[in-house]
């Protein structure tokens, strides 16, 4: 290896760990030390609320009790799916006489402390939507007016998560708005992972977030758009991250995570290869893993990737890392790390082209900034296969399918006790 190689491979080393050394502050109420995984109603179900027409899909106790169950007797609950969370649509369309939230009646007739118990007698935890402004993003009550009277109800019902949205409110106030909350449901004295959109809506009206005080308050947090059930979407978002990973980065870690949005794999917009793709993406992230599927028609192939031990693995690693894209090769082939426990490191390549061939890559370790080690062994991420050993001035090829798909992979030392010092 040339001098001026070795400069380079070094200075990225320091640039690369300094990265995810550096976090501020943050959020300490014990909860969300890895990023939460679970299960969501709204990318798959939206708002029906018509359960003459939609009997099995429309958001109501029969959904939800449905769904847990499935959790549990489908292995995801075992593989670390613990949270089953209601989005919009649960709610009357008023308050109660007293001013507390309650649910549609029709929909929800046994109540939603009835339906927190069954949920929590499957093992699971409880989750719940609300909106920060006077109406929810479908016109629903809102909390505006009501922070400390609707912590309490949610503590009340033994709400284990909240998240809340930002409709129908004035952008300005969320800065106050979004700590009031949770110091209303932090006065409660019951554990409640809270779920912003703060930063979201910012983003949106070019308004810079203040990611120090929301790292602060929140558990975690939509940064951008609303995924959709297509590649074009999980493809924009995973570039939009990577394109701000140097903000993002700081403030992301246990207990405090960055959000792009539900897992939408197992519905109709993905190809496997896709689908592939978006786990292990979310996966380098260190990003909530939150499902948003019907798992009463899910495929096999789709539950498999879903249920992978190794890329739930690197999601959950402790170190709590926010991986980062950091090469883009010939063919818009693009390089995603994340360093994890033990100084082993994980890595995704994703060819994003439609072009139908497959394409081979080659890259030197060096560019890959494994220099801190004199060799190193190579497994790949979905099955877990020894892919060869490598010595650090050496180059790995691998070859990875069009449109969307991944070569997902991660290295270890060949020898993890004696770290190579160069002279």
């Amino acid at each position: 290896m040339k001098w001026t190689e070795n400069v380079v491979g070094c200075l990225f080393l320091v640039v690369y760990l300094c990265s995810y050394n550096h976090q501020v502050n943050a959020l300490d109420n014990g909860l969300l030390r890895q990023p939460p995984m679970g299960w969501l109603t709204w990318q798959r179900f939206r708002c029906v609320t018509d359960c003459k027409t939609y009997p099995d899909t429309c958001i109501g106790e029969k959904l939800i009790r449905t769904q847990a169950q499935l959790l549990v007797d489908g292995g995801y609950l075992a593989a670390g799916y613990q949270y089953i969370i209601i989005d919009d649509c649960w709610l009357n369309t008023t308050r109660a006489p007293d001013g507390s939230l309650q649910p549609d009646n029709q929909r929800f007739p046994s109540g939603i402390p009835a339906l927190a118990d069954y949920v929590h007698s499957l093992g699971l935890k409880f989750g719940i939507y609300e909106d920060y402004g006077t109406e929810t993003c479908a016109g629903y009550p809102g909390i505006l007016g009501h922070l400390e009277q609707d912590a309490k109800t949610f503590a009340s019902w033994k709400v284990d998560y909240l998240k809340l949205d930002g409709c129908n409110a004035d952008i300005k106030d969320f800065d106050t708005g979004y700590p009031a909350m949770e110091q209303a449901l932090n006065s409660t004295g019951f554990p409640i992972a809270y779920s912003c959109s703060w930063p979201a809506y910012q983003e949106f009206s070019k308004i810079k977030p203040n990611y120090t005080a929301i790292a602060q308050t929140c558990n975690l947090w939509r940064n951008w758009a609303d995924i959709d059930d297509s590649w074009g979407s999980v493809y924009s978002i995973a570039q939009w991250f990577g394109d701000n990973q140097d903000r993002l980065s700081p403030f992301h870690g246990p207990g405090h995570w960055n959000d792009p949005d539900m897992i939408v794999i197992g519905n109709f917009g993905l190809s496997p290869g896709q689908s592939r793709a978006q786990m292990a993406l979310w996966s380098i992230m260190a990003a909530p893993l939150i499902l948003s599927v019907d798992l009463r028609t899910i495929s096999d192939w789709a539950r498999a990737i879903i249920l992978n031990k190794n890329l739930i693995a690197i999601n959950q690693d402790p170190l709590g890392a926010m991986g980062r894209r950091i090469l883009k090769l010939d063919g818009n082939v693009e390089v995603w790390s994340k360093p994890l426990e033990d100084d082993r490191v994980a890595f995704v390549a994703l060819y994003p082209d439609p072009y139908g061939t497959p394409i081979q890559v080659t890259i030197s370790l060096a560019d890959l900034g494994l220099i801190r080690y004199q060799d190193y062994n190579f497994f790949e991420s979905f099955n877990g296969d020894f892919l060869g050993k490598y010595h650090y001035t050496d180059k790995y090829s691998c070859t990875i399918n069009p449109s969307g798909d991944v070569h997902a992979f991660y290295v270890e030392s060949a020898a993890p006790t004696k770290k190579f010092r160069r002279h």
